[in-house]
């Protein structure tokens, strides 16, 4: 029996190493308890992480009592002597809040426990050990956030100094900013590595089809966590089953409908109420405390982590931003910062939390690590900035039929291959699909497509922020996809996809006032994505679509071409639902570029 069960989570297990962070992957079965500080590249700066004087002993699936009575549990890693008993004191505490099974993939904290903080890392409700059903940060979820943060912090622990930090990525990076805007009590920093801001655009629906690369996947993983048997109650399995079973029918009544609803083409693949509730962006400016924020060039959440950022730097917020050349699985551990200032993303936060914390002086913090940096694509340089989309970028035009002129026709075949042999399989897999020879040269995808370049360049065009493909398109069908890859042509023919962007023919509408303008040009358009927004499409007429393309920072060397591609499906990063299936499959897009019905591209280009 019990080997049967172990075959059983074997798949699973793998499944989960492959897409969680590395810092939340299940140790090895010889790891020691306390977690193993990142190798440091060359040190950075004058400033030295303080050394551990501390073990780490751990108290296994406390239980924390919400106010609805449900139960959720929590380990706590607390300092401990060298004889493997708990020092004496009280310390600040850092929080997780896990929906993976912390039991299964809970490692990570120990770095801070070992430098005098206590560590608690709970199970969200509905996951893992924890009771309940699992309705991803929704009222109820984001309600526990608060409630959690505050019993750390209570003095009837003998354990908590009564201060707070926030720490973790991707989900348990999104939940730090719905805790942190409920104001939990001794709450003084954070530290959210990769979280989205607008959980639709960013990744579920983006461009308005629905992310068949990564969101299935994502509820598989947590719902199959979730069935893992929870560590607890031994002495009563009528609870654990009880837990087991909640777990069940949390996945029948939110992950299941979710799917079935959005590739059904229901509300669930409209935005509205349900994704602003759960977007960070709805409720940054609550954000009063020092937060630095991590984000990827290659991130699933590469759009909307920057403009947590921008919005918490421009209310006041004492924030810095890392963007570097990672996927979703790749910024956990943030790999390669020789050069950025940052010696490692353990020793960035220790830092942080210090600083803001336990209120260490460190007077070279600001000199040592600027507003943002950012890894540059071209150049592989580190490369900084005072702000998001300031006084340092300014828009620059490129219309397409001169600035970018064709390298073959303007009619793209519609061919359901087209994104899979490109850098947007690896990054909408998370890191998890990198088909080789595909990631680092997307010749063979280009051709599936038609590309618009302009001549070698004779200097250096450094961009930085969103861009805006503003393209005029026609389609013989009655809707279809927009895919927009903007690349760099190296001498040799070699084509780096720098970022992309995607737009759904019927959802062109865009409300000005929430897009983003450069010296009078918009770099970022924005789609309400309703179905009220919907807008007919009639074959063979001509429309302006406008198509957000993601942020990012590179650079366009002497000798190399601008170039953007233009396709009609993006697999197997997006597909469309059953309604855009039967209106877009067959359709033929067509890209003009005349002085009637232009095309243009919109590059945010640092002064």
């Amino acid at each position: 029996m019990k080997l049967g069960r172990l075959a059983f989570l074997v798949p699973f297990l793998a499944l989960l190493t492959t897409f969680l962070p590395p810092a939340l992957s299940p140790p090895a079965a010889s790891a020691v308890p306390a977690a193993t500080a990142q190798a440091p590249q060359a040190r950075a700066g004058t400033w030295k992480p303080r050394p551990a004087t501390y073990g780490v002993v751990v108290e296994k699936d406390v239980e924390i009592t919400m106010s609805d009575g449900v139960v959720l549990r929590a380990d706590i890693h607390r300092p401990a002597k060298a004889d493997g008993t708990t020092a004496a004191g009280r310390f600040p505490v850092i929080l997780t809040q896990n929906p993976y099974n912390k039991n299964v993939a809970g490692r990570g904290g120990d770095y801070f426990v070992q430098r005098g903080y206590v560590f608690v890392q709970t199970d969200v409700r509905g996951t893992g050990s924890s009771a309940g059903q699992w309705d991803a940060f929704g009222d109820r979820e984001q309600r526990d956030g608060l409630e959690v943060a505050n019993w750390a912090t209570s003095k009837k622990h003998p354990w908590s100094s009564g201060e707070l930090g926030l720490w973790g990525p991707s989900y348990m990076a999104i939940n730090q900013f719905f805790t942190a805007a409920q104001h939990p009590r001794g709450l003084k920093a954070m530290f959210p590595i990769v979280p989205a801001g607008d959980v639709y655009r960013d990744v579920v629906a983006s461009g308005g089809q629905i992310d068949a690369g990564f969101i299935p996947l994502w509820f598989g993983l947590v719902t199959g966590s979730g069935l893992v048997p929870p560590a607890v109650n031994k002495t009563r399995p009528e609870a654990t089953l009880t837990t087991l079973l909640q777990h069940v029918g949390g996945a029948l009544g939110f992950q299941v409908p979710m799917l079935v609803g959005a590739a059904l083409g229901s509300d669930a693949g409209y935005d509205g109420p349900f994704y602003t509730k759960r977007s960070p962006l709805s409720v940054v400016d609550e954000i009063d405390v020092p937060t630095f924020v991590t984000a990827g060039q290659y991130d699933i959440f590469q759009r909307g982590t920057p403009m947590l950022f921008d919005r918490m730097q421009r209310n006041g917020v004492d924030t810095k931003l890392l963007i570097g050349p990672w996927t979703h699985a790749e910024a956990a551990t943030a790999a390669g910062l020789d050069g950025s200032g940052i010696n490692s993303l353990d020793e960035m936060a220790l830092r942080w939390f210090d600083t803001h914390i336990k209120d260490i002086p460190d007077a070279a913090l600001d000199t040592d690590v600027a507003p943002v940096t950012y890894h540059e694509i071209g150049s592989g340089k580190w490369r900084t900035m005072k702000s998001w989309l300031g006084s340092e970028v300014r828009a620059r035009t490129y219309a397409l039929g001169s600035d970018l002129k064709p390298v073959g026709g303007d009619t793209i075949v519609p061919l359901p291959v087209q994104g899979l042999c490109s850098r947007s399989t690896a990054q909408w897999t998370a890191g998890a699909l990198a088909i080789p020879g595909c990631v680092s040269d997307n010749r063979i995808n280009d051709a599936l497509g038609v590309s618009y370049e302009t001549a070698p360049a004779t200097s250096r065009t450094a961009f930085f922020g969103p861009l805006n493909a503003d393209l005029s398109v026609s389609t013989t069908g009655t809707d279809g996809l927009i895919s927009v890859s903007v690349e760099d042509v190296a001498p040799d023919g070699s084509v780096d996809r720098i970022t992309g962007g995607w737009q759904t023919l019927r959802h062109r509408a865009v409300i000005p006032s929430r897009s983003r303008t450069l010296n009078g040009q918009v770099v970022q358009p924005w789609h309400p994505f309703t179905r009220e927004a919907e807008q007919a499409v009639v074959p063979g007429r001509i429309y302006r679509v406008p198509v957000e393309v993601f942020p990012t920072g590179a650079v366009i060397e002497k000798g190399h071409r601008l170039r953007v591609t233009v396709h009609s499906y993006d697999v197997p990063h997006l597909l469309p639902n059953v309604k855009q299936l039967v209106r877009g499959v067959a359709g033929v897009v067509t890209v003009h570029h005349t002085a009637a019905n232009p095309s243009t591209l919109v590059l945010p280009v640092r002064r």
